[in-house]
């Protein structure tokens, strides 16, 4: 279980990771990039200026040069949260390259300036870290900057006679840079994307043994516990029973005997279902398969407190018929779970709703407490994790093992907070999984 607070954000349980989570760039190697592309843009026009005596308007051209390096200051300034820059502001960083690298070009010769080729620079960049509208956009943008070059610049000045090259020669300039500037974004973005999925891929694949791994460990632990507390359990049953013959109905402690027994008796039940194997459950048993809102009114019904009212809801869309699903322990003790979770933060009301569409069913556990904390929402569903204050004996396993159950039976689980306060938890199967009881 874990402690509640409020929060806006829907948390899917088990997401699987993107390559890079907080974003698609280091800070650090932005900055390290655009320090040594003024660098190198200052270096080049003194080089260009003073060794071959060329008269190039330097006031204007350090100027832009000098923009860029007071942006990378007031960036050092204040760098990003987490050392890492997100999609946009990538984005608006790559625009402003283009923009600025055109300039200098207008500058300097436009097209006829050896430099022109770090036009394509930005765009692999984007191609390489971004997503494929960004980098479209982008190409579209330097396509159109190499356009207005090819035709539209300032002459590039020479101490010997210069002629111009023919407009030929900047159509084939044109040609050749809009050629290239497809062809990079086209090439690095499918090499980059295959990267990105393999990558994915393999965090996924990680991520699953890793929990496969701890769920077999708890298994493990399972059988063990069952093994061991047999014994001393029946001998609490005994001794309750006994307890319940020797004690007169009329007495004060006649109801806690009771409660002794009963909860002994469940201990017992507990156990006897720790130690069923899957293959021993019968699909012809009567009630072995049940109609979903059933099932889970079964969940719930050991959790239910007399201060707590919890409400059953039925929604069906499309005329559909309510889905009938075989009676499993691992969707008994998932949903009975994550139903005690809300029963146990509930100030006092619990809304249990059980939808089903023709593709879709899913159940809504509302309540009316005070909502999942920011701080564990995003780990959720990982084992130890639990803010309970003072601990209380709570290891922060009730949730993980729900949803490694549920999970096991094809079953997506998001976490959230209500606008109006309290959590809600929804769970979301594929219809024909859930009434085949097969894993997906």
């Amino acid at each position: 279980m874990t402690a509640r607070a409020d929060s806006t954000r829907p948390t899917p349980a088990y997401a699987i990771p993107r390559s890079v989570p907080s974003g698609p760039v280091r800070f650090r190697t932005l900055m390290l990039i655009r320090w040594i592309g003024v660098i190198g843009q200052a270096v080049a026009l003194f080089v260009v200026h003073v060794g071959f005596s060329l008269d190039l308007p330097m006031v204007l051209a350090l100027g832009i040069v000098g923009v860029s390096g007071l942006l990378n200051l007031v960036l050092l300034l204040s760098p990003p949260s987490g050392g890492r820059i997100d999609h946009r502001q990538a984005t608006l960083f790559l625009t402003y390259d283009l923009l600025q690298l055109a300039a200098l070009l207008f500058l300097t010769g436009g097209l006829y300036n050896p430099f022109a080729v770090l036009i394509l620079a930005p765009v692999t960049i984007s191609a390489t870290v971004l997503s494929r509208h960004t980098t479209i956009a982008l190409s579209v943008l330097a396509m159109f900057l190499v356009s207005i070059l090819a035709f539209w610049h300032l002459p590039l000045p020479s101490p010997v006679l210069w002629v111009e090259p023919s407009r030929l020669v900047a159509l084939g300039l044109w040609v050749a840079l809009v050629c290239a500037i497809v062809f990079m974004a086209s090439y690095t973005f499918a090499v980059a994307e295959e990267a990105r999925r393999m990558s994915d891929a393999l965090s996924a694949t990680q991520m699953a043994l890793a929990r496969e791994q701890r769920v077999s460990a708890l298994g493990g632990l399972a059988a063990a516990a069952a093994h061991e507390l047999g014994s001393p359990l029946s001998t609490i049953a005994v001794a309750a029973k006994e307890l319940a013959r020797e004690v007169p109905a009329d007495s004060p402690y006649a109801d806690d005997v009771r409660l002794l027994v009963s909860q002994s008796r469940r201990c017992s039940e507990i156990l006897a279902q720790l130690s069923r194997l899957p293959e021993e459950v019968d699909p012809a048993t009567p009630f072995e398969r049940l109609p979903l809102s059933a099932l889970v009114e079964l969940a719930a019904l050991p959790y239910e407190k007399d201060d707590i009212e919890v409400d059953f809801h039925q929604r069906a869309e499309g005329g559909s018929p309510e889905p009938v699903v075989p009676r499993t322990p691992e969707l008994l003790h998932g949903l009975g779970t994550l139903i005690q979770n809300a029963v146990q933060f509930a100030k006092t009301r619990v809304a249990v709703e059980t939808g089903w569409d023709e593709a879709e069913a899913r159940v809504t556990i509302l309540d009316d407490g005070p909502g999942f904390s920011p701080v564990v929402l995003a780990e959720l569903g990982e084992p130890y994790v639990s803010s309970r204050s003072g601990g209380g004996g709570h290891m922060g396993l009730g949730v993980f093992i729900a949803l490694s159950l549920l999970d096991r039976g094809g079953a997506a689980v998001a976490f959230d907070n209500r606008p109006e306060g309290g959590a809600r938890v929804v769970i979301r199967w594929d219809r024909a999984i859930l009434e085949g009881g097969r894993t997906p």
